[in-house]
């Protein structure tokens, strides 16, 4: 059954939701200035917390609740190396050492509106094949965005991002996971997967198009050698099922007639080392 997404064309409720986007974008920028060896992701979470109170905003990760899950404990989803997505700041107590992988996603709650991007740091150093899966997600995230023309299919792009990353340059995209509308709840239709349906049913929304107010985050989710994750039973982050290494990178994209206009488009600029 394929489900129907609330547009967003007011003008009004444009400029909030450009305003929520551009809340989650001011925090990435003042991470990159604090994120450094030595951190615990606990004081990672605590600066995002007093970031976004700064800001006026508040997170929509904290206490989200998914059947089967307790309560999300942290303030932003801090996943480090394998870690895919939804990492918790309880997740460990071991500082951050250079070479880390960290993606970080922040999520708010800004006039009404949400505003939920992620991007993925090495800390203080990274080699060749850290640097090669950060660029492919960057640059997939570009692609993708690019096909998200109004009229055209959902699929489109699935076709992008999956061309890009798995045929062009042989990583993985995670399976199971993808984007969602946005708006004035966290998750809301259309789901928009990383990767082309085998079958009509594996993704129903496949075939919707893209509409003149449709509000989304999209997000590749990249591994190095591995399409599977894992995850402890009762437990939110989700790993590699090899403990390969992970990037997330996720945008917030208004469709607009004259195409997407995407409302995080500053992170572009964000580094890829930190610290």
């Amino acid at each position: 059954m394929l489900t129907r997404p609330n547009l967003v064309t007011a003008e009004r409720d444009i400029a909030a939701a450009e305003i929520a986007a551009d809340c989650v974008v001011k925090t990435h920028e003042r991470l990159v200035e604090y994120l450094r060896p030595g951190l615990l992701l606990s004081e990672i979470d605590a600066f995002v917390e007093r970031s976004l109170d700064d800001l006026g905003s508040k997170s929509c990760f904290i206490d989200y609740r998914l059947r089967g899950l307790p309560p999300y404990p942290s303030h932003a989803c801090l996943s480090l190396n394998d870690c895919i997505v939804h990492g918790t700041h309880t997740m460990s107590q071991t500082p951050l050492r250079p070479g880390d992988l960290l993606s970080v996603d922040i999520g708010v709650r800004k006039l009404g509106f949400i505003g939920d991007a992620a991007w993925t740091y090495a800390i203080s150093e990274a080699d060749d094949t850290m640097l090669a899966l950060m660029q492919c997600g960057r640059e997939s995230l570009r692609r993708g965005i690019e096909a998200m023309r109004p009229g055209r299919p959902l699929l489109d792009w699935a076709r992008a991002v999956q061309g890009y990353v798995e045929r062009e340059k042989g990583y993985c995209l995670v399976r199971g996971l993808g984007g969602h509308g946005i708006g004035r709840s966290l998750h809301a239709p259309p789901f928009i997967s990383n990767v082309e349906p085998s079958y009509p049913e594996e993704w129903p929304d496949a075939v919707k198009r893209w509409t003149p107010g449709m509000l989304v985050a999209v997000e590749p989710m990249i591994a190095l050698s591995s399409t599977e994750t894992r995850s402890d039973r009762g437990r939110w982050p989700i790993f590699t099922a090899d403990g390969s290494l992970a990037v997330h990178y996720e945008a917030d994209v208004l469709i607009t007639a004259s195409g997407p206009k995407n409302l995080t488009a500053a992170m572009s600029a964000l580094p890829d080392v930190v610290g």
